[in-house]
């Protein structure tokens, strides 16, 4: 048995407690998570709130600081000031996932070839599921999709909304979130290659992309679970293997 005097007096240390202002950042965070303050409220006046938590003025505006740092509320100064509520989202998620992948020098192969693990199942599992309001939603994303091409922006920002719009119809919220992560770094990448090849051969892949977009929605309005997830496996893999030609650069590169 380990004696107590052996243990160092490091480990035996009280834990830090938390400081006012995260206290307040908290309270206000469970709020917004919870859904109990909407997206865009207004958080009462810093008179109120003063008075509600019984703090200072410099300790309120350092939860107000926790909270804009995690992207959860915007604080506009001034007279018409004041915070306001922003929802969690994926973005910030991704922003954060990305930071991480670019530490460990990931390369933009590994993200397409996690995205190939990932995607392909969630479309067997759509076309299993379809009703016939998703397929009509489906339909309407690809013609926004078409109406894009003759912008490359838009196409990719409308090709995006396409792979998002089939994690969601499958009503899983941990694969939306799982995936829209890979989308954001993804994008990301995309985003900057496309303007940096304005009116180049993209114009050609994003077409190839169409078709295989209809081709798999064809075959989830059928109810076809392999076949849908194998036209979707043929085409991350052959997206990937059009970005990621010689002259692409594909370690990832985020933060410029």
């Amino acid at each position: 048995m380990v004696q107590l005097d052996t243990v160092s007096a490091e480990r035996l240390q009280p834990p830090r407690l938390p400081k006012t202002a995260e206290l307040i950042a908290d309270q206000l965070r469970r709020q917004i998570v919870r859904g109990d303050l909407a997206e865009g409220a207004a958080l009462p006046s810093e008179a109120e709130l003063l008075e509600r938590f019984n703090v200072s003025r410099p300790t309120l505006r350092e939860a107000f600081r926790v909270l804009e740092s995690e992207s959860l509320i915007t604080v506009r100064r001034g007279a018409h000031g004041g915070a306001r509520v922003q929802v969690p989202n994926i973005d910030v998620a991704a922003r954060y996932a990305g930071f991480v992948l670019e530490f460990r020098g990931t390369t933009l192969a590994d993200v397409y070839e996690a995205r190939i693990l990932i995607e392909p199942p969630i479309i067997g599992l759509l076309a299993a599921r379809r009703t016939d309001a998703d397929v009509e939603r489906l339909r309407a994303a690809l013609d926004e999709h078409e109406a894009a091409a003759d912008s490359p922006l838009r196409a990719i920002r409308t090709h995006t909304a396409f792979h998002a719009l089939l994690v969601e119809l499958t009503g899983n919220q941990t694969l939306r979130v799982l995936t829209g992560m890979v989308q954001h770094i993804i994008d990301r990448a995309n985003i900057d290659w496309v303007e940096s090849k304005v009116a180049t051969p993209e114009e050609t892949g994003m077409s190839l992309g169409l078709k295989a977009h209809h081709r798999v929605v064809d075959l989830i309005e059928a109810g076809v679970e392999t076949g849908a997830e194998e036209v979707w496996r043929k085409h991350l893999t052959e997206a990937r293997d059009y970005l990621l030609r010689p002259d692409v650069t594909t370690v990832l590169d985020l933060m410029g």
